[in-house]
C-alpha cells in the first residue's frame, strides 16, 4: 500500500501509445470510476513494441491507495487482462476464491467483450469489492478481543473498510475507515452551482493497536482518530477545524459515532449557512465600494473592489474565511500605480486588525471597513512610495 494518495505516479509520457481497444477501456475507467482511480506507469510488454499494453492503477482503499498492475497483451488485445497485486497481498486470490465459491460465472471475465469500453471498469470494481471482503476476513483472524468486538458491532455500517497496518518498529495495528453522515448525503445540494464532479465524503480513520490478548485489559488504550475528507470538500468545510469528541475509557465505535455524526451534521449546516452570509457580505460591498470587479460566485470566499483616494488608485482584495462572520475577512491592498523591481504590483501585508463584530449586519461591516481604509490607504500609499524610493 502506498503511504498517501499523492504517491500515485503520473502516467508515463515516453511509452508508446496503448493499443486502441485497451486505451478505450482505460479512458472509460478514468472517466467513470467512483471513487477516482489514478493511472501510474504505462509500458509495453514487448521490446520496441508499437503499442503499450500494461499499466499501474492506484486504487483507493481504506483511505489509502493500493497499486495493481493491469497486464494486457497487445498482440492479442481481445484477451482479458491479468492483474498483479501488491507484494503484501500474496494471499489474495480473488478469481480462484470466486470459482471455489461457485460464483465464477458471475464474474465479468466469464463474458469478457474486448469491444465493450466498460469491461475494465467492471473488472476493477469486482476485484475491489472482493479485496475489501478479503481484508475484513484477514482482520477477523486477529487475536484481539477489542478488535473482534468492534468488527461484530460496526461492520454492518455501509461502506466501512478495514485493513491491517503492519509496522517494523511497533506492534501491528488495525485501521478502520468509517464513512460518516448518511450514505446518500449529497453535499452538492448545499451549494448552488457546485462544481464537484465526484461525490464528496467524510470518513473517520480509527487505528487500534493490537494487544494480542484474549480479553480486554483494565484500561485499553484509546485508538488514534482522524477525520479525512475528499480534497474538494475543503472549499465548503474543513474537517481539520473539527474538534473530535473525547474517547472515554471502555468506549467502542458504536457508542462514539452517533455523537460525532450529530456534531458533523450541525457543522455542515453551519458551513452551508456561511455561504449565504458571505454572499450577502459581497453584495453589500457594491453600495459603498462599487460593484466588485471580481468575486467567487459559488463559495463566496473572495472578492476584489477598485478604490480611489484622490489620484491614488488601488485594489482591495477580500479573503473571506469559512468561519465568517465569526472570523473577519482578511484584506490585502494592491496598488494600481506602483510596481516592484520585478514589475509586480506592490501589495500590503494581510490586514485583519480593523474594527469588527460578527453581530453587525453586512452593511455595517462594510461601512466600518470603508472608514478604516480611508486612513489606511494613506499609509499604504506611503508604503508604496517608500518601496519605489528604495529601488532607486
Amino acid at each position: 500500500m502506498s503511504p498517501s494518495a499523492d504517491a500515485a505516479a503520473p502516467a508515463s509520457t515516453s511509452a508508446p501509445p496503448l493499443a486502441p481497444l485497451i486505451a478505450a477501456q482505460l479512458n472509460y475507467l478514468i472517466s467513470h470510476s467512483k471513487p477516482p482511480i489514478r493511472v501510474g506507469q504505462i509500458w509495453s510488454g514487448c521490446r520496441n513494441g508499437r503499442h503499450s499494453d500494461r499499466f499501474t492503477l492506484s486504487i483507493p482503499f481504506c483511505l489509502d491507495y493500493v497499486h495493481w498492475d493491469v497486464v494486457y497483451n497487445a498482440l492479442s488485445p481481445k484477451v482479458a487482462p491479468d492483474v498483479v497485486f501488491g507484494p503484501d497481498d500474496e494471499g489474495f486470490h480473488p478469481l480462484v476464491d470466486y470459482a471455489e465459491a461457485g460464483n465464477g460465472d458471475k464474474s465479468c471475465l466469464a463474458c469478457w467483450d474486448c469491444r465493450d469500453p466498460k469491461g475494465l471498469l467492471a473488472l476493477v470494481q469486482e476485484l475491489r469489492e472482493l479485496y475489501v471482503e478479503y481484508h475484513k476476513k484477514q482482520v477477523a483472524k486477529v487475536d484481539d478481543a477489542r478488535v473482534t468486538f468492534e468488527l461484530s458491532t460496526v461492520l454492518s455500517k455501509e461502506g466501512i473498510e478495514v485493513c491491517m497496518v503492519p509496522s517494523a518498529d511497533r506492534p501491528d495495528e488495525v485501521k478502520f475507515a468509517v464513512p460518516l453522515l448518511d450514505a446518500d448525503f449529497d453535499f452538492t445540494k448545499l451549494v448552488q452551482g457546485c462544481p464537484w464532479r465526484v461525490p464528496q465524503k467524510i470518513h473517520l480513520q480509527v487505528i487500534f493497536p493490537i494487544s494480542r490478548s484474549s480479553s480486554y485489559s483494565s484500561v485499553p488504550s484509546a485508538p488514534r482518530l482522524k477525520l479525512i475528507s475528499t480534497p474538494d470538500l475543503k472549499s465548503l468545510f474543513s474537517v481539520e477545524d473539527v474538534k473530535l469528541p473525547p474517547w472515554s475509557n471502555g468506549m467502542c465505535l458504536a457508542e462514539y459515532l452517533p455523537a460525532l455524526e450529530e456534531s458533523l451534521n450541525l457543522l455542515v449546516v453551519e458551513a452551508s449557512a456561511s455561504i449565504g452570509a458571505r454572499r450577502r457580505f459581497i453584495e453589500a460591498l457594491a453600495p459603498t465600494f462599487g460593484r466588485p470587479i471580481e468575486a467567487d460566485p459559488i463559495f463566496c470566499k473572495r472578492a476584489t473592489v477598485l478604490s480611489i483616494s484622490g489620484i491614488f488608485t488601488f485594489l482591495v482584495h477580500f479573503a473571506i474565511p469559512l468561519q465568517f462572520p465569526k472570523q473577519q475577512p482578511v484584506l490585502t491592498l494592491q496598488s494600481s500605480q506602483h510596481c516592484n523591481a520585478d514589475g509586480t504590483p506592490i501589495t500590503s501585508p494581510p490586514i485583519n486588525d480593523y474594527p469588527w463584530s460578527p453581530r453587525w449586519d453586512q452593511a455595517e461591516m462594510v461601512e466600518r471597513i470603508y472608514d478604516f481604509l480611508t486612513d489606511e490607504c494613506q499609509n499604504f500609499k506611503k508604503f508604496c512610495s517608500d518601496a519605489i524610493t528604495q529601488q532607486k
